[in-house]
């Protein structure tokens, strides 16, 4: 408890020392400062004390254009121009712009430069393509040496990691075996071990200060990622009976003249549950995964708002409370989001009953 309490008590420092140092060059916003803690980035700031600069792979009119991100001087205003292959580029709010041709500064109009426009075939490594590396190198690193400690003494009993890990993967299995029909489940336990994992640490690798909190799983464009891939394999498995349950919700239950009323109400609404159900789930995760980092640091941003130390008795308190339940969000929406993708396959593939 004492190191995690020093792990937090840092982050509020490291935070509170960046604040500080963007307050004596111009006047400090609190919400432009939170949101773009929580963005994702072209670079990644080692305790602050080390900036690591990540590639840019474009795709231009001109063809591929590769350069690093630390030639733009860890310029984020649009201020500063990289030419490459003749033509010019800015980064401004971690998008990368293209001027205009023949342009010779950038115009900004509310933080956005006007005389450019935005790289829309942007394949460049930012801060969360690298957190999902090094997510998957840990999640093979940890599995596999699991694995090797059940084959090395031949035992059911776990020894070495795999005691960590062992009550994790029985935990996943009896979310599946909850959800998902008894002669099903199997199938889908290693998808959904897969899916809590990743989630689970790549919430955790984001309450880490010292590799600038990456935002992974609060990153939108990931969470429809992994929304899209168990919505296709709800529908890849879907049976009969599911299908027949969305275009007829009311069965035998009344005769046909009857139902056709209610049926201009309930089936446009089942058809629309099949998109909502993954909707609802990427934005569950992306709003609360994303919620946690800004509120960390808004309360943090309280001290300077204020300009005044004295406020730092309530921030930093707050901070560590808010930080520290950040651990059971981790595990918490980890387990949200696989016992729902459990429970939507379930009823996908859910044979009928009599």
């Amino acid at each position: 408890m004492k190191l995690m309490k020093g792990v937090f008590s840092v982050l509020a420092v490291l935070a509170s020392f960046s604040l500080f140092a963007s307050s004596e060059e111009e006047e400090f916003n609190a919400a432009e400062h939170a949101i773009h803690h929580a963005l994702d980035a072209h670079e990644i700031h080692i305790a602050d004390a080390l900036t690591i600069p990540l590639p840019i792979i474009l795709w231009t009119d001109n063809g591929l254009v590769t350069f690093m991100s630390s030639e733009f001087h860890h310029d984020d205003t649009g201020h500063h121009i990289v030419e490459k292959n003749g033509m010019s580029f800015v980064k401004s709010h971690e998008k990368i712009y293209q001027l205009e041709a023949g342009a010779t500064h950038v115009e900004i109009e509310d933080g956005h430069p006007t005389n450019a426009k935005k790289i829309t075939t942007d394949f460049s490594i930012t801060k969360n393509v690298v957190t999902m590396f090094l997510v998957a190198i840990l999640l093979l690193l940890i599995f596999t040496r699991s694995a090797k400690n059940y084959k090395k003494h031949n035992t059911l009993v776990p020894k070495g990691i795999a005691k960590w890990t062992e009550p994790g993967v029985v935990f996943v299995q009896d979310i599946a075996k909850e959800n998902i029909e008894k002669d099903k489940f199997a199938k889908f336990v290693p998808y959904l071990l897969t899916l809590f994992f990743f989630i689970f640490f790549g919430n955790l690798l984001g309450l880490i200060p010292f590799i600038s909190n990456p935002n992974m799983t609060g990153s939108i464009s990931i969470t429809i990622l992994l929304a899209t891939i168990a919505f296709v394999i709800q529908m890849l498995n879907s049976r009969k009976t599911y299908w027949l349950h969305i275009v007829d919700p009311l069965g035998n239950s009344m005769p046909f003249f009857a139902k056709l009323p209610l049926y201009l109400i309930l089936l446009p609404i089942e058809i629309a549950g099949i998109f909502i159900k993954p909707i609802a789930l990427f934005i569950r995760l992306f709003a609360n995964i994303t919620a946690g980092h800004i509120i960390v640091v808004s309360l943090i941003s309280i001290i300077f708002v204020n300009e005044s130390v004295g406020w730092a008795a309530l921030s930093v308190p707050m901070t560590l409370f808010i930080s520290v339940l950040e651990l059971l969000v981790a595990l918490l929406q980890a387990y949200i989001f696989t016992m729902l993708a459990a429970m939507y396959i379930g009823s996908a593939t859910e044979s009928a009953h009599h």
